[in-house]
């Protein structure tokens, strides 16, 4: 109950394995553990653990303004309740190389099935956003080495994102995967594309496997399962849907309650009480607590 039946290593393991079977994996982002239990009783193939997401839920804006402490703990909650594999957001490693490694160390200890960091100058900015910075080639590759020789489980996915394609071009974006491969990167985040035919350039650029952000409202097409899946992408995260779903139904329902002075009214938007029991999985707890105490 309180943990998930599998051991890190085991989600590891089946994480390799599913990305063994060619079929698309969909990670949408939980911005907390309740988000990362629901995403799995509804049927996803993983959870994504988005950056920006936990940023904001701090209340702070997506700059790398997050320490590793943390990121990997609010990481170790979501991904403990759930036996689906989880995928953080690691912006720029929290530091230089030798950092890089010690990111690795902790949220690899933690639970974590995979992570990413990416190429952009610290402080940094949202990766669908304007006049990003990148470092050189040749330090995100020693980022990127640092982080392979971290690793003690190598089912655990190294992913090097780049932002360069809104910043140098999509050529230059492809050469930059490359070189991310050759240091050891198991996985490739090409950020910010934007249509079909960029992410199709860079599956035929790229031999391993590639994970495609669907995210809202930024530079990139939103594309649909089937297209994603024909193109060859391995996983498809939705970063940050659960919390804007979340905050527009929070946001709209004060306003109403401010005006209408009660919340009688929105009680069929809300989630019942019973629902939500369900998902903690309510009635376990009260029959390990029967057979414990049954005198």
């Amino acid at each position: 109950m309180l943990f998930s039946k599998k051991t890190a290593w085991q989600k590891r393991a089946d994480f390799r394995s599913a990305l063994k079977s060619n079929k698309l994996l969909r990670f949408p982002g939980a911005f907390s553990p309740l988000v990362s239990m629901l995403i799995d009783q509804i049927g996803f193939d993983g959870v994504y653990i988005s950056g920006a997401a936990l940023s904001n839920d701090l209340g702070l804006p997506d700059i790398g303004l997050t320490t590793l402490g943390e990121v990997s703990m609010r990481g170790r909650a979501i991904a403990r309740v759930t036996d689906l594999p989880t995928i953080i957001d690691m912006d720029t490693g929290f530091g230089e190389a030798i950092n890089v490694a010690r990111s690795i160390h902790e949220v690899e200890e933690l639970g974590l099935c995979g992570g990413h960091i990416e190429d952009q100058v610290n402080p940094k900015r949202c990766g669908h956003l304007n006049k990003k910075i990148l470092v050189d080639v040749e330090l995100m590759t020693l980022k990127v080495r640092a982080a392979a020789e971290a690793k003690h489980d190598p089912n655990f996915m190294l992913i090097a994102r780049t932002d360069a394609r809104s910043v140098e071009g999509l050529d230059q974006a492809i050469e930059r995967a490359r070189a991310y491969v050759d240091a050891g990167a198991d996985m490739i985040f090409p950020e910010a594309l934007t249509d079909e035919k960029e992410f199709e350039a860079f599956r035929k650029a790229i031999h391993v496997p590639l994970l495609a952000n669907m995210t809202e409202f930024g530079k990139s097409k939103l594309l649909s399962f089937e297209q994603l899946q024909n193109l060859g992408y391995s996983i498809v995260i939705y970063p940050v849907t659960a919390l804007r779903l979340a905050m527009k139904a929070i946001e709209d329902g004060l306003a109403s309650i401010l005006v209408e002075g009660s919340q009688a009214h929105l009680l069929d938007k809300m989630q019942h009480r019973k629902r939500l029991y369900e998902i903690l999985r309510y009635e376990d707890y009260n029959q390990f607590d029967r057979d414990i105490f049954n005198f």
